[in-house]
């Protein structure tokens, strides 16, 4: 008896699952009526005669062998109907190259690496939500509003358990002063200010960006400022300057990398044109302080 032929037809959708199933179920009908022709042939129950007895020990040989071989085939039948269940019910923390799987997990993509999705590998089209770049993290990636979302949250958790804030700086005007060589006095210059900041002193104050052709004076007490709020806050530099100058500053404010690491933002990375914006920051806002000069540039998004 076949209860695979006798089974309606299953949809297209589940049709390999169903198959499994029925023939799970074909492998446990063989087994028992395997079972049951051991039984009948057995010695015990048989007549005495010698042929007979021969004949049913070849009998029962026989149908020994056809239980085992019915019991192979239920395990392997469950086996590969466990598999198949696996495959069509993958765990929904894993990551597989399975279609099955990427659909699982994505969409959304949580975001992308140099134009691929980290989590599925997908390439980005034109169909997926762009997201925001995080250039200032890593060159080239991008993230989704949920995995933002997971990241804010992830820090705000630490930051609380470390009972910090964050603290967002300005630069100009704010913790140093910079401006352009040439635009230095001839009165300045006779004072030897130039000459004062082309020293490599580390814990000077005046600094020449050769490569820039400007002057930058640490304002007093910065270098103790940093040390003292780095116990309190978790902290990012956010400027409307290019993006060399930022970095070329924070080397002088934190030359051993120790207070802002990548958290470097400048003009480039804004979403608003000459406007600075939270969405920059992987940081929740309920926690972010912001330390700048001019209220106008931070008015759009604060």
């Amino acid at each position: 008896m076949s209860l695979a032929a006798e089974s309606p037809s299953p949809s297209p959708s589940s049709s390999s699952g169903s198959d499994d199933f029925a023939a799970l179920l074909d492998a446990e009908l063989d087994l028992a009526s395997a079972v049951d022709s051991a039984s009948a042939g057995d010695p015990s129950t048989s007549p005495t005669s010698s042929d007979d007895e021969e004949d049913d020990d070849e009998d029962a040989v026989a149908d020994v062998e056809t239980v085992e071989q019915s019991s192979a085939k239920r395990r392997k039948v469950k086996v590969q109907y466990q598999d198949r269940e696996t495959a069509i019910r993958p765990d929904e923390d894993s990551i597989g190259s399975s279609e099955d799987a990427q659909i699982k997990i994505c969409p959304p993509h949580p975001g992308y690496f140099g134009g691929l999705c980290f989590r599925c590998g997908k390439r980005q089209d034109e169909e997926d939500v762009p997201g925001v770049a995080f250039g200032y993290v890593h060159k080239g990636l991008r993230l989704g509003t949920t995995e933002i979302d997971r990241l804010r949250g992830s820090d705000l958790k630490n930051l609380l358990r470390e009972k910090k804030l964050i603290l967002i700086l300005d630069l100009d005007h704010t913790l140093i002063n910079s401006t352009k060589l040439h635009d230095i006095s001839a009165a300045e210059n006779n004072l030897g200010i130039q000459i004062a900041a082309s020293k490599d002193d580390p814990n000077g104050s005046l600094f020449t960006l050769e490569g820039m052709q400007m002057l930058t004076k640490l304002r007093p007490f910065v270098r103790k400022f940093l040390k003292e709020a780095s116990n309190m806050f978790e902290m990012y530099i956010y400027t409307m300057g290019d993006k060399a100058y930022a970095i070329e500053i924070a080397k002088l404010l934190d030359p051993r990398n120790v207070y802002f690491n990548s958290k470097v933002i400048s003009n480039s990375d804004c979403t608003q044109r000459h406007q600075k914006g939270l969405d920059m920051v992987l940081g929740a806002e309920s926690v972010a302080v912001i330390l700048d000069d001019t209220e106008y540039v931070s008015a759009f998004l604060w």
